[in-house]
């Protein structure tokens, strides 16, 4: 199984939200129309990676850059594909290219009951560093806030 991650294109959103709607079921995924915003309208804040297989979109991850920090705001990889170290390889290839434009550390929130999504992230150097409580509106769940590159 041969895995592209490319930068997402404007072609690519109405499918990155269709896997937004499979993954977050239930949760309050965002929309196209979210997506269209942060990949083509602030694409000099944002920068949204896609991993394809056989032409399919099966991943992607988007980071707001801050100054020298990168927010990470979407991971996600269809149901069918997880295990297969796709979510691992779209976070090293996004650390790797916001690093080249400047980016120090990168931040995200993560549902605190996300046990596989915690383990990635810890995999990949992130280290908690608070509590978000209520993060998540449509349940009240609290957020773990990670960090990666930083002191904490």
């Amino acid at each position: 199984m041969e895995v592209l991650i490319r930068r997402a294109e404007e072609g690519d959103v109405n499918e990155i939200a269709e896997l937004e709607a499979v993954c977050f079921k239930g949760e309050d995924p965002w929309s196209a129309g979210a997506f269209y915003n942060e990949i083509v309208e602030n694409h000099d804040q944002t920068l949204y990676l896609v991993a394809v297989i056989d032409g399919r979109i099966v991943g992607y991850m988007g980071v707001w850059r801050i100054l020298d920090e990168g927010h990470i705001t979407n991971v996600a990889v269809d149901p069918e594909f997880r295990r297969n170290h796709i979510g691992e390889a779209i976070i090293q290839e996004m650390i790797r290219l916001t690093s080249e434009g400047g980016t120090q550390s990168w931040t995200l929130e993560v549902r605190v009951d996300n046990e596989a999504a915690i383990k990635l992230y810890e995999k990949m150097g992130f280290k908690a560093a608070g509590i978000r409580p209520k993060y998540y509106e449509y349940d009240g769940t609290d957020a773990l806030i990670m960090w990666k590159g930083k002191e904490l």
